[in-house]
């Protein structure tokens, strides 16, 4: 009896450092996107000529304006988030990977936490972002919000492009709060 209750941990135990293996990957796969994210988001800028008329009777003047990710407050925001959860998925690895086979239990409960904490921080930043985007893209004629992507194309391919890593990014810390709920079950 003795002996089949010590062989019933063992199987606990490599059960748990098998989907610690499995969450590794998806830890790394977490932290490459929302680096990702955070990069293409930074790097994010177009400058265009865009002629803009001052007085009906004189020809427009041709002004140089350029689009930046730090001019619009959501983006910011969204730039943060992906900042804050690259960071985190960086230090968690860490931490996960010297908590081989899970020993300290406050330390896989905190992470858990952190995890389900990651996924709400990017949900939030990829609504902001995407809000912005969808004025940027279709304008709002009633509060005379003009749609810049037909002008500023690049910038909001990028953008666009930003959102779908970052999403990829919440998706993996989505899967990472699943595995340790699906393993227990």
């Amino acid at each position: 009896m003795e002996g089949h209750h010590h062989h019933h941990g063992k199987t606990e135990v490599a059960a748990r450092s098998n989907g610690n293996k499995g969450g590794l990957v998806v830890r790394v796969l977490a932290l490459i996107l929302t680096v990702a994210a955070t990069i293409v988001t930074a790097t994010n800028k177009q400058t265009k000529v865009v002629p803009l008329k001052v007085f009906d009777s004189l020809p427009p003047v041709n002004l140089p304006v350029t689009a930046k990710w730090h001019y619009l407050s959501a983006v910011l925001y969204f730039l943060v988030t992906n900042a804050i959860s690259c960071a985190y998925a960086a230090v968690s690895l860490l931490l996960t990977a010297a908590n081989k086979g899970g020993k300290s239990k406050s330390l896989r409960i905190l992470i858990f936490v952190l995890d389900a904490f990651m996924v709400a921080l990017l949900f939030s930043g990829v609504g902001a972002a995407s809000a912005v985007g969808i004025l940027g893209y279709k304008g709002n004629s009633h509060v005379r919000w003009n749609k810049v992507c037909n002008v500023f194309g690049k910038f909001c391919h990028q953008m666009i492009a930003s959102i779908g890593l970052s999403l990829l990014g919440s998706l993996a810390f989505l899967l990472l709060v699943m595995i340790p709920v699906i393993s227990s079950a």
